[in-house]
């Protein structure tokens, strides 16, 4: 869905990891605040209540925007999730932009080094 403020937004916002133990947040602590780029006119996530309660029961929320940083409106301020069999993530912020000092830090970095983490395993 278009942003709730219907402007594209581009600005760093806060994530927190709500489920450390997927192959893409390992790398992280349950609760840890990461920085993460954003760069979207389409980022405001919806699904139905029921849908919802079955992935939050199912640990299927993996970052949640915090601190007041939700750019989108996106219910519940979920911003990345993972899939029923947890091997694939979607995410709107852009943890790719973050990943090493050149770029002004490297909190995306772990999405990054969990999922090699299980290739190389």
């Amino acid at each position: 869905m278009m942003n709730a403020s219907l402007k594209f937004v581009c600005k760093e916002v806060k994530l927190e990891v709500v489920n450390a133990d997927t192959d893409f947040t390992r790398a992280y602590d349950k609760g840890q605040i990461i920085r993460c780029p954003v760069a979207h006119h389409e980022g405001n996530y919806f699904v139905d209540q029921d849908t919802l309660k079955s992935m939050n029961d199912n640990g299927q929320v993996v970052f949640r925007y915090a601190e007041g940083t939700n750019p989108n409106g996106a219910v519940e301020d979920i911003a990345g999730i993972i899939n029923a069999r947890g091997n694939v993530l979607g995410m709107m912020p852009h943890p790719e932009n973050l990943i090493e000092a050149a770029h002004g830090g490297s909190d995306g970095r772990g999405i990054f080094a969990s999922a090699l983490d299980v290739i190389a395993a």
